[in-house]
C-alpha cells in the first residue's frame, strides 16, 4: 500500500467545522488504498496566543520553558483530530513529537531534526488501519527535553516523516491553493504555478515566501520527496515541489518575494585586524542566530572596519545583546540597529544560463522610486535591501517588469 502524510496548518484546524474536514480528506485517503499519517500545526493563532501569554507572565522567559509551553498548542489539535477520525468511525491515534522520538538537538526555538526512533511503532499503527496523527512542530532532545522547530516547523515534522517512512507524497494542505509567483496578497495579479523546483522554491521559502518552511524543502531535496501544495478548502489540484520541472532552464525568473521581517545589525569602528569577522561570527553561531546579509568594509581613511548583517526580526533582542558583547569584545566603537529593512528577491534556474536579470532588476527598481542599499546574489537569486516601507511597491514592480503573471517561458528582456 502506498504511502501518504497530509500536513494541516492552523488556518487548517482552525475550528470544529475545519478540524472534521481535514479528518475526512485523511479517511478518503485511506479508503482509496493508502496508508495515512496526518501531521497537524497547532489550532489557529493558538501559537500567537500562547506566545503572548508568556510574555505577560516574563517579559523573558526560558527558551526551554517557552518550548515546553508552545508543544501543547499541537498537543490539543492531534488529540481532536483523533476524535474526529474516530467520530467517522475510523481508527485512529495521536502522538507527540516525544512519543515518536522526533529527536532533535537542544536549540530551543529552532531545533534541527536528527532521527526518528519510532518508526516501527507508527508502522505498527498504519499496518493495523490505524490513521497516525503526529504533533508538528515539536521534538525531544537527548535529554527528552520539550524542542520546537520554528515557525513553520510543522512543515518540516510532514517532510520528515515522509522522508523516514518513504512515503509516496508529502501533501500541504493550507488556506492557499499552492504557490504563487508572488504574495498574491500584495500582488493581486499573481500567478499560481503548476511545478517548482526544490531549488527555486527553498531560495523562495528563506526569502520570504510564507507558504513553505525553508528547511522542509532542504529536507524534500535531500530525499527526494515530492510535496504538493494544495488548499485545504478544495479539491483543485495545487503546486507540486520537485526534482526537475519541464520547464527548467527555458524560465529565467521563476517567482519574486519579499521578506519584510528584517532588522540589520551593524558593528561600526573596529580595528582593522586579521580574524575579525572570523570572531564576530563564531559568537554569533555560537547563539544559534541565523544570519541572511553580511557586509564588510575598510574605511581606509581611519584604518576601521565595519561588519553587518541582517536576521530575523524576531531575533532582534538576542542580535542586539550578541553585538554589544561583541563590541566591547572586539573593540568596535558602535552598534547599530536598524529594523526597518525589507529584502526583495527574485528567484529562477534560468537565470544559470542567461544575463540580464540583475540589470533589469536594478533598472526596475530604479524607476519605482526604491533604493537599493545592498545587493547579494546567486546562481539563482537576485536580492536587493531595501526600506521596508518600500517593499509593497518594489514587489509589485518587480512582479510585472519579469512578466510573471503571464503562463509560458519568460525571459529578462
Amino acid at each position: 500500500m502506498s504511502l501518504v502524510v497530509q500536513k494541516f496548518g492552523g488556518s487548517s484546524v482552525a475550528n470544529a467545522e475545519r478540524i472534521h474536514r481535514a479528518a475526512r480528506r485523511a479517511i478518503v485517503a485511506q479508503e482509496a488504498g493508502k496508508r495515512v499519517i496526518v501531521v497537524v500545526s497547532a489550532m489557529g493563532d493558538e501559537t500567537d496566543r500562547l506566545l503572548e501569554l508568556a510574555r505577560q507572565i516574563n517579559a523573558n522567559p526560558s527558551r526551554r520553558e517557552l518550548d515546553q509551553l508552545l508543544a501543547t498548542g499541537e498537543q490539543v489539535s492531534i488529540a481532536l483530530m483523533a476524535m474526529a477520525i474516530h467520530q467517522a468511525g475510523r481508527e485512529a491515534t495521536s502522538l507527540t513529537g516525544g512519543q515518536i522520538e522526533m529527536r532533535t538537538n537542544r536549540a530551543f526555538g529552532r531545533a534541527r531534526i536528527r532521527e526518528i526512533a519510532q518508526r516501527e511503532r507508527i508502522d505498527k499503527l498504519l499496518d493495523g488501519g490505524h490513521i497516525v496523527i503526529v504533533a508538528g512542530f515539536q521534538g525531544i532532545d537527548e535529554e527528552s527535553n520539550v524542542t520546537t522547530l520554528g515557525r513553520g516547523g510543522s512543515d518540516t515534522t510532514a517532510v520528515a516523516l515522509a522522508a523516514a517512512l518513504g512515503a509516496d507524497e508529502c501533501e500541504i494542505y493550507t488556506d492557499v491553493d499552492g504557490i504563487y509567483t508572488a504574495d498574491p496578497r500584495i500582488v493581486p495579479n499573481a500567478r499560481k504555478l503548476g511545478e517548482i523546483a526544490y531549488d527555486e522554491m527553498l531560495e523562495l521559502a528563506a526569502l520570504g515566501a510564507q507558504v513553505m518552511h525553508s528547511r522542509s524543502i532542504e529536507l524534500a531535496n535531500n530525499y527526494n520527496v515530492v510535496v504538493h501544495v494544495r488548499s485545504s478548502f478544495s479539491d483543485a489540484k495545487g503546486t507540486l515541489i520537485v526534482k526537475e520541472t519541464q520547464e527548467m532552464e527555458k524560465v529565467v525568473v521563476r517567482g519574486a518575494a519579499l521578506k519584510k521581517n528584517l532588522a540589520r545589525v551593524s558593528l561600526l569602528g573596529a580595528p582593522v585586524g586579521g580574524g575579525l569577522a572570523a570572531g564576530v561570527f563564531a559568537k554569533v553561531a555560537e547563539a544559534g542566530l541565523v544570519v541572511d546579509d553580511i557586509i564588510q568594509n575598510v574605511q581606509h581613511g581611519d584604518g576601521t572596519t565595519n561588519i553587518s548583517f541582517t536576521t530575523s526580526a524576531d531575533d532582534i533582542a538576542e542580535a542586539r545583546s550578541i553585538a554589544q558583547a561583541l563590541a566591547r569584545e572586539l573593540k568596535f566603537r558602535a552598534v547599530e540597529i536598524d529594523q526597518e529593512v525589507a529584502k526583495i528577491s527574485v528567484v529562477g534556474i534560468g537565470m544559470r544560463s542567461h544575463t540580464g536579470v540583475a540589470a533589469k532588476m536594478f533598472d526596475t527598481l530604479a524607476a519605482a522610486g526604491v533604493v537599493i542599499e545592498n545587493i547579494s546574489t546567486s546562481e539563482i537569486v537576485i536580492g536587493c535591501i531595501i526600506r521596508r516601507a518600500d517593499g509593497d511597491k518594489a514587489l509589485r514592480a518587480v512582479h510585472e517588469a519579469f512578466h510573471l503573471d503571464r503562463d509560458g517561458t519568460v525571459g529578462a528582456g
